[in-house]
């Protein structure tokens, strides 16, 4: 079993940034990947941010493509969210995942992976 725990979330105010933190624990050598998700009040959960913790690969989701940065610290076993230029429509609870039995596609585009933190809530307000 893998452990998520997410940290960094509050509230600002529309321009702020705001950095998560998901810190892992247990048998996190069975993971190969970790993602952030986010789901909104009224809306599916979507794919936010994904990265390969041995190639470092990332994946986002395209519309947060140059505003949103994921990265890990294998040492800590924790990866990042830092989030920049935020806004109302960021609003929303994000959850950090982590996943070693599952494609990245599966991940990305199904939101299919092993393990799933608490989740931590992020409101931007106008």
């Amino acid at each position: 079993q893998v452990q998520l725990v997410e940290s960094g979330g509050g509230s600002v105010q529309t321009g702020d940034s705001l950095r998560l933190s998901c810190a892992a624990s247990g048998r996190t050598s069975s993971t190969y990947a970790m993602a952030w998700f986010r789901h909104a009040p009224g809306k599916e959960r979507e794919f936010v941010a994904a990265i390969s913790l041995s190639e470092d690969n990332t994946y986002y989701e395209d519309s947060l493509k140059g505003r949103f940065t994921i990265s890990r610290d294998n040492a800590k076993n924790t990866v990042y969210l830092q989030m920049n230029r935020m806004k109302p429509e960021n609003t929303a609870v994000y959850y950090c995942a982590a996943d070693g039995t599952h494609t990245i596609v599966a991940i990305t585009t199904q939101g299919r992976c092993d393990y799933w933190g608490q989740g931590t809530q992020v409101t931007v307000s106008s």
